[in-house]
């Protein structure tokens, strides 16, 4: 009895030493492994990104892989790059997690883009989304669930963000090389669902430091400003009443109060508002009790459009305002041809926009009346310019602007 019981224990410790031996392989294994994956990261990314921070996203993880398609790897030469990283839960297996996205302004493509264009919608009108909680979606402009207004990083001059990226942007000021372009902008983005506070505060970190590292590679001279100490609150998504909206959608109000509602939008997202913020937007759109109330007022062959507003071609119209070397990056698409950039100092109007100009704190500006197809339309060129005006004449006074240039009556009749 005794001889078993020994033997029993023995067999035992020898089994408790060897699941030591298995465990202890396997966290030199893990080590290995999340050392192998941060190198692939820092690599794909050319050095602008830190591999363990990338890797301590999405509550953390041990394996990592970056895209192997060079078009997916940053490239420093190259005026516009980006890298892909993808998580790796089990032998085979990837999911998106994030992307690195570094971006210079130059003359031949925009940064910034306005217009009727699909990939500016702000809704995601496709007939398989959902609500919230999780039911059919039916009121296609209550929440800007595909193109939210970017909220401002502190007072907007190291950058925006919203809840899955942020973007930090650098002005190369005097000193830099000949080479170096007028603006810098960098996007760390998470490419998951339910991006934690967490994971935004990390995200704005990456960007950051990117930034940074690539203003100095491509001999960019800027001071960037530190990230504020107060966390970046959620970035709100869900539509308001117009009338009562303020920030930067507090001249709509006031213009709703001169005018009335008429065809006008009733909801609005605006972002707070901060004198040096070189880039604020405000979004206007049509809710469905409102399509209705203007569709009673249409012409037959009108009647068409209400309808489509409700599901898969929603109204909404976006005001936005460019400053400083954000007013040389603002362009549009061109069906056919290259994406046309507009000139600072100039008015007019074309792909379901239209644009003025001033000089503000001596620096170009751009303001911005962006439509959704055939909402233009429906409002008419005497609504569209007085709303124009209204627009321009509050951010420029607001801003101190002199200098503004206006489109010509003819611009809001072309519709």
């Amino acid at each position: 009895m005794r001889a078993g019981v020994i033997g029993l224990w023995r067999w035992t410790a020898w089994g408790g030493i060897g699941l030591s031996l298995y465990a202890g392989w396997l966290t030199a294994d893990d080590f290995r492994d999340r050392a192998s994956s941060e190198r692939d990261i820092s690599a794909a990314c050319d050095g602008l990104v830190s591999g363990a921070a990338v890797m301590g996203l999405q509550g953390g993880m041990v394996r990592a892989k970056a895209s192997d398609y060079d078009e997916y790897r940053i490239d420093s030469r190259e005026p516009h790059s980006s890298c892909i990283v993808y998580k790796v839960p089990g032998p085979g297996k990837t999911t998106s997690l994030f992307t690195l996205v570094v971006r210079r302004s130059d003359a031949s493509e925009p940064m910034n883009w306005i217009g009727d264009d699909s990939g500016l919608e702000p809704f995601d009108d496709t007939d398989d989304a959902d609500d919230a909680d999780g039911t059919e979606k039916g009121d296609v402009t209550a929440v800007a669930d595909r193109r939210p207004e970017a909220w401002p990083v502190g007072d907007g001059t190291l950058g925006r963000y919203g809840d899955w990226y942020t973007t930090v942007r650098a002005e190369c000021g005097p000193g830099s090389r000949a080479t170096a372009p007028e603006l810098l902008n960098v996007t760390a983005r998470a490419d998951y669902d339910d991006v934690s506070a967490a994971d935004r505060e990390r995200l704005a970190r990456i960007a950051r430091t990117a930034a940074e590292r690539a203003a100095d590679r491509i001999g960019c001279e800027v001071r960037l400003a530190a990230l504020p100490d107060s966390r970046l609150a959620s970035v709100p998504i869900a539509l308001r009443p117009a009338k009562t909206t303020g920030g930067s959608c507090g001249w709509f109000a006031a213009h709703l109060e001169r005018q009335g509602q008429d065809r006008l939008p009733d909801r609005a997202l605006a972002v707070p508002v901060h004198d040096a913020n070189p880039l604020e937007g405000c979004l206007l759109a049509v809710g469905p009790d409102q399509v209705g109330r203007i569709a009673d007022g249409l012409e037959d062959d009108e009647r068409d459009y209400a309808r489509s507003a409700l599901t898969h071609s929603p109204w909404w119209l976006r005001a936005a305002s460019y400053f400083g070397p954000e007013a040389h990056t603002v362009g549009y698409e061109v069906l056919g041809g290259p994406d046309a950039i507009i000139e600072a100092g100039t008015a007019g109007h074309a792909a379901g926009a239209w644009w003025a100009s001033s000089v503000c704190d001596g620096k170009p500006a751009l303001h911005t009346l962006s439509s959704s197809y055939t909402y233009d339309g429906i409002l008419g060129s005497r609504r569209l310019e007085a709303l124009f005006r209204a627009y321009v004449d509050d951010i420029t006074k607001r801003r101190g602007c002199t200098d503004v240039t206006y489109p010509d009556a003819k611009d809001f009749r072309d519709l």
